[in-house]
Protein backbone atom coordinates (compact mmCIF):
# COMPACT_ATOMS: atom_id res chain seq x y z
CA UNK A 1 0.00 0.00 0.00
CA UNK A 2 1.09 4.12 -0.39
CA UNK A 3 1.89 6.02 1.74
CA UNK A 4 -1.15 7.67 4.10
CA UNK A 5 -0.59 11.61 5.41
CA UNK A 6 -1.61 11.78 8.75
CA UNK A 7 -4.73 13.34 8.41
CA UNK A 8 -6.34 10.63 6.41
CA UNK A 9 -7.70 8.73 9.43
CA UNK A 10 -9.29 11.88 10.68
CA UNK A 11 -13.09 12.20 10.42
CA UNK A 12 -13.55 14.93 7.46
CA UNK A 13 -15.20 17.19 9.98
CA UNK A 14 -12.37 17.70 11.92
CA UNK A 15 -9.84 17.49 8.90
CA UNK A 16 -12.15 20.18 7.43
CA UNK A 17 -11.59 22.83 11.03
CA UNK A 18 -7.74 21.50 11.11
CA UNK A 19 -7.64 22.97 7.14
CA UNK A 20 -9.97 26.45 7.83
CA UNK A 21 -7.82 26.83 11.24
CA UNK A 22 -4.42 26.86 8.75
CA UNK A 23 -6.16 28.82 6.04
CA UNK A 24 -7.16 31.76 8.84
CA UNK A 25 -3.69 31.37 10.46
CA UNK A 26 -2.36 32.04 7.12
CA UNK A 27 -4.55 35.13 6.58
CA UNK A 28 -3.64 36.78 10.10
CA UNK A 29 0.04 36.04 9.96
CA UNK A 30 0.58 37.49 6.20
CA UNK A 31 2.42 40.43 5.93
CA UNK A 32 1.03 43.72 5.01
CA UNK A 33 1.41 44.48 1.13
CA UNK A 34 4.52 47.19 1.07
CA UNK A 35 3.06 50.58 0.07
CA UNK A 36 4.98 52.91 -2.70
CA UNK A 37 6.44 56.06 -1.76
CA UNK A 38 5.63 59.15 -3.43
CA UNK A 39 8.40 60.67 -5.13
CA UNK A 40 10.17 63.81 -3.24
CA UNK A 41 8.76 62.56 -0.26
CA UNK A 42 11.25 62.34 2.79
CA UNK A 43 11.88 59.05 4.31
CA UNK A 44 10.99 59.84 7.88
CA UNK A 45 8.02 61.43 7.28
CA UNK A 46 5.60 58.56 8.45
CA UNK A 47 7.73 58.27 11.99
CA UNK A 48 6.22 59.37 14.74
CA UNK A 49 8.36 61.65 17.22
CA UNK A 50 7.83 60.88 20.66
CA UNK A 51 9.20 63.67 23.33
CA UNK A 52 9.41 61.96 26.86
CA UNK A 53 9.06 64.05 29.72
CA UNK A 54 11.10 62.77 32.99
CA UNK A 55 8.61 62.04 35.61
CA UNK A 56 7.94 64.20 38.39
CA UNK A 57 8.90 63.43 41.72
CA UNK A 58 6.35 62.58 43.94
CA UNK A 59 4.88 65.12 46.30
CA UNK A 60 6.14 64.52 49.66
CA UNK A 61 2.67 64.78 52.63
CA UNK A 62 4.01 65.45 56.46
CA UNK A 63 1.95 63.62 59.14
CA UNK A 64 2.38 65.28 62.75
CA UNK A 65 0.73 63.92 65.25
CA UNK A 66 -1.92 66.07 67.03
CA UNK A 67 -0.37 68.54 68.93
CA UNK A 68 -2.15 67.84 72.64
CA UNK A 69 -0.44 64.27 72.42
CA UNK A 70 2.79 64.00 73.56
CA UNK A 71 2.76 60.31 73.83
CA UNK A 72 1.04 57.28 72.09
CA UNK A 73 -1.50 54.81 74.25
CA UNK A 74 -3.63 51.65 72.80
CA UNK A 75 -7.11 53.40 74.30
CA UNK A 76 -8.74 55.83 72.52
CA UNK A 77 -9.05 59.54 73.88
CA UNK A 78 -12.41 60.65 74.93
CA UNK A 79 -12.05 64.51 74.02
CA UNK A 80 -9.18 66.18 72.28
CA UNK A 81 -7.49 67.03 74.85
CA UNK A 82 -6.06 65.34 77.90
CA UNK A 83 -7.32 65.41 80.97
CA UNK A 84 -7.27 69.19 82.59
CA UNK A 85 -4.90 68.56 85.24
CA UNK A 86 -4.77 68.09 89.08
CA UNK A 87 -7.65 69.51 90.87
CA UNK A 88 -10.29 68.03 88.49
CA UNK A 89 -11.96 64.70 88.71
CA UNK A 90 -14.10 63.05 86.09
CA UNK A 91 -17.85 62.78 86.60
CA UNK A 92 -19.62 59.98 85.01
CA UNK A 93 -23.45 59.57 84.58
CA UNK A 94 -24.74 56.05 83.04
CA UNK A 95 -28.41 55.08 82.43
CA UNK A 96 -30.17 52.60 80.11
CA UNK A 97 -31.69 53.80 76.97
CA UNK A 98 -34.27 51.94 74.52
CA UNK A 99 -33.13 51.84 70.62
CA UNK A 100 -35.49 51.35 68.42
CA UNK A 101 -34.40 48.72 66.32
CA UNK A 102 -35.12 46.78 62.88
CA UNK A 103 -35.60 43.15 64.92
CA UNK A 104 -36.88 45.06 67.71
CA UNK A 105 -36.85 47.30 70.94
CA UNK A 106 -33.81 46.43 72.95
CA UNK A 107 -32.36 47.93 76.18
CA UNK A 108 -28.71 49.42 75.83
CA UNK A 109 -26.73 51.26 78.27
CA UNK A 110 -25.13 54.65 77.78
CA UNK A 111 -23.04 56.85 79.26
CA UNK A 112 -21.94 60.59 79.61
CA UNK A 113 -18.53 61.76 81.45
CA UNK A 114 -16.92 65.42 82.23
CA UNK A 115 -14.48 66.84 84.22
CA UNK A 116 -15.41 68.59 87.37
CA UNK A 117 -13.00 70.39 89.76
CA UNK A 118 -12.99 68.55 92.84
CA UNK A 119 -10.74 65.67 94.62
CA UNK A 120 -10.51 62.29 93.94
Amino acid sequence: MGKRSPLTGLPAMIRTSLLLLALALGVLGAPAPARAQAPGASADVGRVRVQYRPARPRPRIRVTPYPYSLYSTPYPKPYPYEYPGPGHVRQCTSWLAQEFRPSGTVIVPRMRCFWVPGVS
